[in-house]
């Protein structure tokens, strides 16, 4: 059986830098090793990749990233056992295969500032989709862990299960506050069946749990604005069934100002989830 580990995507670019730290320090807390994994996508398209006359070649260029990243994360963490490797492919299946022996997948965001409109990318969606393990998207902001708490959404579905035990295992290893937020819905019923479901995490009464009525996407983002990482699941109770990645998720990974973990559908379910 293939050892876990904490795996981070690179690419050569600045907001990989706050991946690696972000997985240094995850993979330590885990006692994990940290795999660096560089998706070399042009092996996928018709040109030359070796040295020529002009410029030492593609590979080349490639295999430079992978041992700028590991001298990286080795200044980060000295202590976590780390590997780094180019993959032949594009970085969504390069990714997604990776993710079958991860207990976290993690990658950077573009930009930052909750004007710009799209801060993750293709490859983020579809991690957060259909990834078989947890995918934590970074900020490249100045440092990937400040804040002071954990915060949970929970909206009684299984993803939201899923994500309050993701969430109290990253407080618990991080020696942090964890907040649990749960968005009241109109019927008082629907009331009382979340909260009794929230209670059943018999760890939940160490975190604090809050019960607002409101829009969940502006209450998530205004209680995570003291957060060291944000929790969701990939869906909730509402939404179409077909859709893996909901509303409230996809506006988290692109305005929320601190990491955003989300718990894939096929992280709940197993190799078989679809």
């Amino acid at each position: 059986m293939t050892a876990k580990k904490v795996v981070v995507g690179i690419d050569g670019e600045a907001d990989s830098e706050n991946a690696i730290r972000w997985g240094a320090a995850e993979a330590a807390a885990r006692g994990v090793g940290l795999q660096l994994v560089h998706a070399f996508v042009w092996a996928e398209f018709r040109v030359p990749l070796g040295p020529s006359d002009m410029a030492p070649g593609l590979r080349a260029a490639g295999d430079k990233i992978v041992a700028e990243a590991l001298e990286v994360a080795h200044s980060f963490d000295p202590g976590v056992p780390i590997t780094a490797e180019r993959v032949d492919g594009f970085p969504t299946p390069v990714l997604l295969a990776a993710s079958r022996d991860a207990e976290v997948i993690v990658i950077g965001s573009r930009a930052s500032g909750r004007a710009v409109s799209l801060l993750v990318g293709s490859t983020g969606l579809e991690l957060a989709a259909h990834a078989r393990c947890p995918v934590v998207v970074v900020r490249p902001s100045d440092d990937s862990l400040v804040g002071s708490r954990v915060v949970i959404g929970y909206d009684g579905s299984a993803a939201a299960d899923a994500a309050v035990e993701f969430g109290l295992e990253y407080a618990r290893r991080h020696e942090l506050a964890a907040r649990i937020l749960t968005v009241l819905a109109d019927d008082e019923d629907d009331d009382h069946d979340l909260t009794a479901a929230l209670r059943a995490h018999a760890d939940a009464r160490t975190a604090e749990v809050i019960e607002v009525p409101g829009h969940p996407s502006e209450l998530l983002l205004e209680w995570s604005a003291d957060a060291q990482l944000l929790v969701v699941g990939s869906r909730g109770r509402g939404g179409f069934a077909g859709l893996l990645l909901g509303s409230v998720s996809q506006t988290m990974l692109h305005q929320a100002p601190c990491p955003v973990a989300v718990i894939p559908r096929a992280a709940i379910e197993g190799p078989e989830a679809r």
